[in-house]
């Protein structure tokens, strides 16, 4: 246990850990220093010199090594001079003064110095309101400045530092917290300081500008306004906008953040989302987000969005009454019964989902998870338990990452893993490519692509690195779908799952999937199963009901290979004489697969309901509505319990809390959730909130929900498929062409996106320079792969004779494949 230490500040008496700051003692009885260089995710450095206090110890004798004593108390002794309370640990028996004479006029005189040259714009700066600087002047600054105004120093106040973060520089109060972030918790030093004294600037070294996909969070911690952000930037002000808690869909991780929003004229009066922010959970994201969560809510907004039931008549899509969208679809599966399939995506909430599989269960039908991922029964048997939190993974625990991206499939774990490795955490990186997280990683295991399953069955046997697992206090295995489908994956889980399983219920231990989609883990949980063969489920069944999925979009040669009504069916297509299946779709847009359905049901977004989700590490987390609905929109729970409500079935569709109760009282990993404990909230360290906005940026504190670990599955709810069989070897005349997933794709939420759209760049193939050298080609310059034209872009990570194709471009690619290649 760590010695404690007992010290006074201005009058109070603390006892802390041994090593602990002042800053931070102070903090814990609420005592709030000002700072401006501090922040408590970072390693101080004492810049901004706006935290000096004065720092009394007690007299010790030399000659005894006793503390002095002066009428039955320790004798106290003041230095000359003031202490940075950022930089200094506390000691036993130490005397703090934070609020003396001395202090405040340190505080009055650097407020003052800071303030020189800063611009007097705090009417239209965008931090006005939530502004560490404008509030310490209020609080601590001279009623006058004693420096000449002509004198002031202007600088350049539209920066870009790339095409998502804007810097003005005449703000900037080079305190170096945007620096160190990069440098230290982002582990990418792409903002460095340019020359030197009152001409020092930040400036950014890389290229393209500002190349980190966790830029936004320099906005949040920057105390100035000298970073916004692009979308934002004189968009609105603090006080005008109201905060709702939600949690990002965008990957598996589930981090809490918050959505604020306003009531706008230029949007003609109706409330809209302005901003995402991070939202504390120290067992999650602690209280960062990555830009993928702070910048894809545009499609909320987004004018394309689906408002009113469609239906298909004389083979158009025509505007119908929601009675009549829901009776025809209900109609349609009641006659269908066991022959009606849903398939939904991990796009959808738990309730969406628990609906759902009800619906299918009560017709005799197939519930199917739109994935190509699999494995998820045994992350439900042998996943991380209650008490698991990746803050607390240091020495004696083993982590290892297979199959998996993390820094484009789930960058905040990215970080996590990053910062336990620096802990002292083993960190084993398992991959056929190389990946950003390696150089953290103690030991880097390379395979071919299709020996992965075969490479962690024998990964106990290797010398230094087997002894790192079995050895192991604690182990957490992270797997993935890099480089593979939904077989290799599960063959791969099934793998990592030996790894695990006598370890299963330990705190820190455990099998975590690296899902495509935020709830996939969630879909698992309730019973859903992935196919392999979605062909076939379109040409066996008589209705399929697609929820929050866009199969045909993802692979485009489903249009010409399943039989369709001769008014949908493209000129190119083959036609079947098996019948069409009637296709219902629960959607935000108007998806390739829309455009083909018979019905479609305009869903609402996860900023316009409330809902959970389950995250990869299964934790269960609550989100609420923030904007009004679009136009005739309603919930995905909603609309499957009205949908059975017309063939007599009874499904909860009023309140989402209510749908969590029956999850919990049939679903035995919900067991005893309820929206009220997925709101409860506990004390977090270090203490952020709006109130002291100089201490832990512009975060919001937590005061809606950690979320639950959902308890273990007593055995695997199913068996998934085992192996693809013999790996694929082209030969020297093909190529072997591998899926992989990248931050920014063309999901509907970033194409609708134009911040993020341009990131994607179009469908594209990754190729090691050699290997397109050997084709004759150079970057930007397109190549054929089976019939589909890509831009090459060069990886020198990607192997030789290995093509890398991301998944949601356009290109249809399920998993590995063996493909001709030629320049196009």
């Amino acid at each position: 246990m760590t010695k404690q230490v007992t010290l006074t500040i201005d009058g109070q008496q603390v006892a802390v850990s041994e090593g602990t700051l002042i800053v931070n003692a102070a903090k814990q009885i609420g005592i709030d220093i000002p700072v401006f260089c501090y922040h408590p995710k970072m390693e101080p450095v004492g810049m901004c010199r706006q935290c000096l206090v004065e720092v009394g110890r007690p007299v010790v004798d030399r000659a005894t090594g006793q503390v002095v004593m002066e009428d039955g108390k320790p004798k106290i002794q003041f230095g000359a001079k003031l202490e940075t309370a950022c930089t200094t640990p506390v000691s036993d028996g130490m005397v703090v003064l934070t609020a003396s004479e001395k202090a405040k006029a340190n505080q009055r005189e650097i407020l003052e110095f800071l303030l020189t040259s800063h611009p007097l714009d705090c009417p239209v700066c965008d931090k006005g309101g939530e502004c560490p600087l404008q509030n310490l002047t209020l609080a601590h600054g001279a009623p006058a400045s004693r420096f000449i105004y002509d004198e002031k120093q202007h600088a350049d106040k539209r920066v870009p530092l790339g095409d998502l973060i804007w810097l003005d520089r005449e703000r900037c109060i080079q305190c170096a917290r945007c620096i160190r972030f990069q440098d230290e918790i982002a582990g990418e030093s792409v903002l460095a300081f340019y020359q030197r004294g009152r001409a020092t600037d930040i400036i950014t070294n890389s290229e393209p500008g500002f190349d980190s996909i966790f830029s936004g969070n320099t906005t949040d911690i920057c105390p100035v306004g000298a970073l916004t952000t692009a979308d934002f930037r004189f968009g609105a002000r603090p006080w005008e906008m109201k905060a709702a808690a939600s949690i990002c869909s965008q990957c598996p991780v589930g981090c809490n953040v918050t959505l604020n929003t306003r009531r706008e004229a230029k949007s003609g009066g109706k409330v809209v989302l302005k901003r995402v922010m991070p939202r504390q959970n120290e067992a999650v994201n602690e209280i960062w987000i990555c830009d993928k969560g702070r910048f894809a809510h545009h499609f909320t907004e987004n004018e394309h969005r689906l408002a009113t039931p469609l239906a298909r008549k004389d083979g158009k899509l025509a505007l119908v009454s929601w009675d009549k969208a829901l009776g025809l679809v209900a109609g349609k599966l009641a006659d269908a019964k066991g022959e009606a399939v849903v398939l939904a995506s991990g796009r959808l909430s738990n309730e969406d989902l628990f609906n759902l599989k009800q619906l299918a269960d009560g017709l005799g039908g197939e519930a199917l998870l739109y994935t190509q991922m699999g494995g998820g029964e045994l992350t439900t048997a042998y996943g991380v338990p209650a008490g698991t939190n990746f803050a607390e993974m240091g020495i004696g625990t083993t982590i290892l990452v297979v199959a998996s991206d993390l820094y484009n499939e789930a960058p905040i774990w990215y970080l996590r893993l990053k910062q336990a490795a620096e802990r002292g955490a083993t960190l084993i990186l398992a991959n056929a490519r190389e990946t950003k997280l390696e150089k953290y990683s103690q030991f880097v295991v390379r395979y071919s692509y299709g020996d992965e399953a075969e490479t962690i069955c024998g990964l106990a046997k290797k010398a230094h690195v087997g002894e790192a697992i079995t050895s192991a206090e604690n182990l957490v295995v992270l797997y993935g779908s890099d480089g593979l489908g939904l077989d290799g994956s599960s063959a791969l889980a099934a793998a990592c799952a030996e790894l695990v399983k006598s370890r299963a219920g330990k705190p820190n231990n455990g099998l975590i999937g690296v899902w495509p989609r935020a709830n996939d883990q969630g879909a698992w949980e309730l019973g859903f199963k992935p196919v392999a063969d979605l062909k076939a489920v379109f040409q066996k069944a008589n209705v399929v009901y697609i929820a929050g999925a866009d199969p045909f979009g993802d692979n485009p040669e489903l249009t010409s290979r399943i039989p369709h009504h001769a008014s949908r069916i493209p000129q190119h297509a083959s036609r079947s004489t098996h019948p069409a299946p009637f296709i219902i779709v629960q959607e935000l847009f108007l998806t390739e697969t829309a455009k083909l359905a018979d019905v479609i049901l305009p869903a609402q977004a996860v900023t316009e309901r409330e809902g959970s989700f389950t995250s990869g590490e299964r934790r269960a987390q609550r989100f609420y509505p923030a904007v009004p609905a679009r136009g005739q929109s309603r919930a995905d729970f909603v609309i499957t319990a009205q949908i059975a409500a017309e063939f007599g079935l009874e499904l909860e569709g009023r309140f989402a809390a209510r749908v969590m109760d029956k999850m919990a009282a049939t679903v035995k990993t919900f067991a005893g959730i309820s929206y009220r404990e997925l709101a409860e909230t506990t004390e977090q360290w270090p203490i952020v909130g709006r109130g002291d906005l100089y201490y832990g940026g512009t975060t919001y504190e937590n005061k809606q929900g950690l979320g639950v670990i959902l308890a273990l599955s007593p055995s695997p709810t199913g068996r998934g498929a085992r192996g693809e069989g013999k790996p694929l070897r082209p030969d020297e005349d093909h190529w072997l062409a591998v899926p992989v997933t990248r931050l920014y794709d063309l999901g509907i939420t970033v194409a609708t996106s134009a911040l993020l759209k341009a990131r994607t760049g179009g469908a594209h193939i990754l190729l090691h320079p050699d290997s397109a050298q050997k084709l004759g080609l150079a970057a930007g310059e397109q190549v054929e792969l089976n019939g589909n034209r890509l831009e090459v872009r060069l990886d020198p990570t990607v192997p030789v004779m290995v093509a890398l194709v991301p998944r949601s471009m356009g290109v249809p690619i399920a998993g590995p494949m063996v493909a001709k290649i030629k320049a196009a």
